[in-house]
């Protein structure tokens, strides 16, 4: 099993920046790839960005240049630091963690709200 706890989100205008953390405990040496995905009201879950773990990441074309993931190993967290962040990424933001097996195992959600 595999508990991931997302934090970092919050209210902020547009152009501003945000960093979310995503711990990752239990049996951390099944976890392969990770990644953020993120739901809008009315809208479905759509993936953000990945990180295998050797480091390769994609992006959603929509971040591209904006977001950044990354992997702290040591840490057992992952990050996205958002940038430039506009309206329409208003989003609950999940971290997700996919095993070596193709096990999902996701967090609670963290709220990213962008003003205008």
């Amino acid at each position: 099993q595999v508990q991931l706890v997302e934090s970092g989100g919050g209210l902020v205008q547009a152009g501003g920046s945000l960093r979310l953390s995503c711990v990752a405990a239990g049996s951390i040496f099944s976890i392969n790839a990770m990644g953020w995905y993120r739901q809008a009201p009315g809208k479905q879950r759509e993936l953000v960005a990945v990180i295998t773990s050797g480091g390769s990441a994609n992006y959603l074309d929509s971040v591209k240049g904006r977001f950044t993931i990354s992997r702290d190993n040591a840490k057992n967290t992952m990050y996205l630091q958002l940038n430039s962040l506009k309206p329409e990424d208003t989003a609950v933001y999940y971290c997700n963690a996919e095993s070596w097996a193709k096990r999902a195992y996701w967090g609670q959600g963290t709220q990213v709200t962008v003003s205008s």
